[in-house]
């Protein structure tokens, strides 16, 4: 069984590392390649920097963070945020970047995933789909940073994205997110059956036996959380040998 990916997720805007819940109420979490060295050193499995107002203030992703980053950190790591365009990829590999994610542009023009693939190889192309239940049950893609609805499903857009070329999904619950409350089980396992490819779950988790759920029940490939770990309230150690207790398959520095 492969072993199950606990990432650090750092939302970057004007070069800080924030937070919120339910994407607005953004508060100070640090600086971003401080806090990533320090879960690299801690047996973080992978790290996403997402400019999470890049697309919105129509801004490119800092290529000279990701350079940064890249000078600090010996795991993989994950960059989005006003991806666009081949060139814009390129430009991010180029500074030491693992992976990119795509979210509102690759909606937009789905054939970016396609050239992207194509160029880039799908493992390295990451679909990041923000996702809200509705009063009819459905689960939709938001974009825009979770500001614009639309009336796609969320599966619907996940299959047609991984038939052009995505090598991963990263799934977003906004009911969930920064609530702590625990990840979106439905929808992530729905995801998870349907595709050939790992789902990341993220939004909503705030204790251990979260993780535990998400892995067991959501039967997601990893999870993806940003304020238990920057205002420490859960460790990755004490959360890899929690998850190791529970039989659940993960790397151990």
């Amino acid at each position: 069984m492969l072993t199950k990916r606990i990432i650090p997720c750092l939302d970057i805007k004007d070069g800080r590392t924030v937070k919120g819940t339910n994407f607005v109420n953004l508060r100070d979490a640090g600086d971003p390649v401080e806090l990533g060295a320090l879960y690299a050193q801690q047996g973080a499995d992978e790290l996403v920097f997402l400019d999470i107002t890049a697309t919105v203030e129509k801004r490119k992703t800092l290529s000279e963070l990701a350079n940064r980053i890249s000078h600090h950190i010996n795991i993989p790591f994950t960059v989005g945020g006003g991806i666009s365009s081949v060139d814009d990829v390129s430009v991010l590999l180029q500074n030491g970047a693992d992976k990119i994610s795509v979210n509102t542009a690759a909606y937009k023009k789905p054939q970016l995933i396609n050239e992207l693939a194509r160029e880039f190889g799908s493992q390295c192309v990451v679909l990041a789909i923000d996702t809200k239940k509705e009063e009819d049950g459905e689960w939709y893609v938001y974009l825009n940073g979770g500001r614009t609805k639309t009336a796609t499903r969320c599966v619907d857009w996940a299959l047609q994205a991984v038939d052009l070329g995505a090598g991963e999904i990263l799934l977003t619950s906004m009911n969930h997110d920064g609530t702590k409350q625990g990840f979106a089980l439905d929808i992530t396992r729905s995801l998870s059956e349907k595709l050939p490819v790992p789902v990341i779950a993220s939004g909503g988790g705030g204790a251990m036996e979260h993780f535990v759920a998400v892995f067991r029940e959501g039967k997601a490939d990893a999870a993806l959380a940003a304020s238990i770990f920057h205002f420490k309230e859960i460790g990755i150690p004490e959360l890899k040998q929690y998850l190791q207790g529970e039989k659940i398959p993960v790397r151990i520095l």
